[in-house]
């Protein structure tokens, strides 16, 4: 930015210096003022069909890059993106909304203005609730601070903010003496972080079956090299969760699968849960994919629990602590090393492989897609068979595994593609989206189609929602058919096919690797029996739930 600082030129400089180079978003009056500047600054506007599509590629590109950013207008616009940051807030993803406000002076002569719900503070009031910090830029002389503040919260927490700006706001000078500035996270307290390295090793010492779950928050600070070493050094297996899938690869000799407790297959379950130490990295404590908070391995005092929120050794719990300082000092200290232990193996034989011109199946299908990804490829999934099935692909190399896998919001997927190739544009996204999802959030293949982008869909069409169907049946769980591939016909350039067996879904996904400008949707007709291993656990696990329910 040149000239004067401006109150709207600082956020924009604060979010550049920290690595955004797109901003998704939608403008409207309350913040076309924002809109120009973006325009002028060296970031680039991402235009999408929807506010909730902006905040879910804000978070996939924030999930690639570091931190995201999203860009609406006041309430008719903030309250559309809701839903996406509350993901990003759930799944530890650092991303930025930006919105406008009706002016000061306006609000003045003018008590009640258009897209007002109730008061002029209630948008912000809502996004306080998913947020790290939510702050309005509505005095020069405390702007740089509150910016500084919401800005230190995100880097501390690896969680979404909200900045709101007044739309007479934006071009208002900071004084002279007053300037932002790129706040770092507080160092930890050396003794407190001594203290809890010396706890570790103590319980360590007493083990004999240690193990390590590993989480997103690994991959939100970067220290997936540092977790390797650590892993490596002291020879312990490691499962991932799956909102962690893709946090170390999986042709790696010390992982043992995702652990679950909806999702994980039993065997890793087994394993995870005999261990006598458990040291969970970067994970939080759910139904659907963690830890149970009733596991006899909290209880019993046998964890390390360490978290940007916090970090927690048996039953002591460290305040002073950041979380990356303390796996980072775990990799430097005198920890012991373990001998190996055998991995768990799966007791199911495998089903022998479908021949070509059978119907097509979820498990041809994925069988057959774990053997094209590479790494430059990133998969996708939403939620469903889309993200159930997907969780037993194996992650190789750079090969990514984005889904909301703890939120478990349907629609994210096809937006996430158009973040994801905003951040890594080498990489090719395979969305796996359901019919359901599909029609919630389908239409940002045209963003993906004016920015030049070419996902592959891979559309499990199997009528209805697959996963409320397995745990009660009814006809609420029935969707209306679409001609999916024929999307392109009113969205531009792009390709689509419909696939019934497994031949033509190798061919046509063959057909789409080999195009590299264009999207393809490969509308795959399924059975709306057809079931994976991965959702008949969750259905079985959270069907026992359900029943508890009933009158």
């Amino acid at each position: 930015m040149s000239g004067k600082t401006t109150i709207g030129s600082a956020v924009l400089d604060r979010l550049h210096r920290l690595g955004v180079r797109h901003i998704f978003g939608i403008p409207g009056d309350y913040v076309l003022s924002l809109f120009q500047l973006i325009e002028a600054s060296p970031m680039k506007h991402i235009a999408t069909t929807r506010e909730d599509c902006a905040g879910f590629a804000a978070d996939a590109y924030a999930r690639i890059n570091g931190i995201g950013a999203v860009c609406v207008t006041y309430c008719v616009g903030g309250l559309n993106t809701v839903n996406a940051i509350a993901c990003a807030y759930a799944e530890r993803s650092p991303v930025v909304l930006l919105t406008g406000s009706p002016g000061l002076s306006e609000r003045a002569r003018t008590p009640h203005l258009h897209h007002m719900v109730r008061d002029f503070s209630t948008q912000r009031e809502v996004f306080e609730q998913m947020t790290v910090a939510a702050v309005t830029l509505d005095d020069p002389l405390t702007a740089a601070r509150e910016m500084d503040r919401a800005f230190a919260a995100l880097l501390r927490y690896r969680r979404p903010i909200y900045i709101e700006i007044p739309r007479d706001m934006v071009y208002t000078p900071l004084p002279d003496s007053v300037k932002p500035t790129c706040i770092e996270d507080e160092p930890s307290d050396p003794a407190a972080l001594e203290e809890a390295v010396g706890e570790v090793r103590t319980m360590l010492a007493s083990a004999q079956r240690p193990a390590m779950l590993v989480g997103a928050e690994v991959g939100r600070f970067g220290l997936q090299e540092h977790l390797v070493r650590l892993i490596q050094r002291m020879n312990i297996p490691v499962a991932s969760t799956l909102l962690g899938k893709s946090t170390i690869r999986e042709d790696h000799p010390l992982y043992v699968g995702v652990y679950g407790g909806l999702i994980g297959r039993e065997e890793v379950q087994q394993f995870i849960d005999d261990s006598d130490c458990l040291l969970i990295l970067g994970s939080i404590l759910s139904d659907v994919e963690d830890l149970d908070a009733r596991s006899p391995l909290l209880s019993e005092g046998r964890t390390i629990h360490a978290t940007a929120d916090r970090i927690a050794i048996k039953h002591h719990r460290f305040d002073s602590i950041t979380f990356q300082d303390f796996v980072k000092a775990l990799v430097e200290a005198p920890l012991p090393a373990f001998p190996l232990r055998k991995p768990p193996t799966r007791p199911e034989a495998p089903l022998a492989p479908p021949s070509p011109d059978s119907p097509i199946t979820l498990d041809g299908l994925f069988r057959h897609l774990d053997t094209v990804l590479t790494d430059k490829t990133v998969v996708i999934a939403d939620v469903g068979e889309s993200l159930f099935a997907g969780a037993d692909l194996h992650v190789r190399h750079r090969f990514d595994f984005l889904s909301p896998a703890y939120y478990t919001s349907m629609g994210f997927a096809v937006p996430a593609a158009l973040g994801a190739s905003c951040a890594d544009p080498g990489l090719r996204p395979i969305v796996l989206v359901g019919d359901g999802a599909f029609q919630m959030t389908g239409t940002e293949l045209a963003s993906c189609i004016r920015y030049g982008q070419a996902p592959i869909v891979v559309l499990l069409n199997n009528r209805g929602y697959s996963t409320e169907r397995e745990i009660m049946e009814g006809p609420f769980n029935d969707l209306h058919e679409w001609h999916y591939e024929r999307i392109f016909e009113l969205i531009g350039n792009g390709t689509g096919s419909r696939v019934s067996t497994q031949r033509e879904f190798e061919s046509h996904l063959a057909s789409a690797f080999a195009d590299h400008g264009r999207p393809h949707l490969l509308n795959v007709l399924l059975s709306p029996d057809d079931r994976s291993p991965g959702m008949v656990r969750l259905a079985r696990r959270l069907g026992k739930k359900i029943s508890t329910d009933k009158p």
